[in-house]
């Protein structure tokens, strides 16, 4: 069976109200309380997105993130009651694809993962990209660089598809939260931690940057002649 979201989280009530709460609004959910019954639920199921705490009682959701990875592409937002900015950055790095503080209001959790599902789920109809040596096929989902491919996480394909797009023009950083993230409560630091993996991924020098260009004080351009 699919289920729309999957919750990882200790916190039974929380999880329990939060899982009845999406059936309400036609979001199917299903919980576990730790990495064992999350790996056991993708023996016999699967998700289109994954809710995932840092704190699992005995694990950690930093490590199940890892082994998660090795599995699924699907989005993994992560759920947590840190307020650290190392902890935000750590999961971004390893694969989290937004990270959400707890405590948090149900319909606008709900209302993120809607969003994150609308995304996850619409069919791309746009052309291939093409710049310099770089391609990206939206319906195919792939991207090539120098005829090799370059594996990109959920949330790295759709901001570098938005920037694309509109290569040659300066991008501010609220435009980016609204297209790419359609949530405008998305930090500076979720933008800086893709946007920095997008360059280590695409670059010969992420720190002489060929393509992804800083416009300081504004945002973002995606140099039209990248040489």
């Amino acid at each position: 069976m699919n289920y729309d979201c999957l919750l990882v989280d200790d916190e039974e009530a929380l999880s329990e109200s939060t899982c009845e709460y999406f059936g309400l609004f036609g979001v199917s959910a299903f919980w576990a309380a730790d990495a064992d019954g999350c790996m056991r639920f993708f023996r016999e199921h699967t998700t289109d997105l994954i809710l995932l705490d840092i704190n699992l009682g005995t694990s950690s959701g930093f490590e199940l993130c890892k082994r998660l990875r090795e599995l699924t592409t699907v989005p993994i937002l992560f759920i947590s009651a840190r307020r650290s900015d190392d902890d935000m950055l750590l999961a971004l790095s390893i694969g989290g694809d937004d990270y959400i503080q707890k405590p948090y209001s149900l319909s606008v959790l709900l209302a993120k993962v809607k969003a994150v599902l609308g995304r996850y789920r619409a069919p791309a109809a746009a052309p291939p990209l093409s710049v310099g040596a770089l391609t990206v096929d939206e319906d195919g989902r792939s991207v090539m660089l120098d005829g090799a491919r370059v594996e990109l996480k959920t949330m790295e394909f759709k901001l570098l598809c938005h920037l694309m797009r509109n290569r040659g023009r300066v991008i501010g950083k609220e435009e980016l939260f609204r297209k790419v993230w359609e949530d405008s409560i998305v930090g500076d630091n979720t933008l800086n931690v893709h946007i920095r993996r997008l360059r280590e991924k695409l670059e010969r020098d992420p720190n002489s940057p060929r393509y992804i260009r800083t416009v300081w004080g504004t945002g973002y351009v995606f140099e039209d002649d990248p040489s």
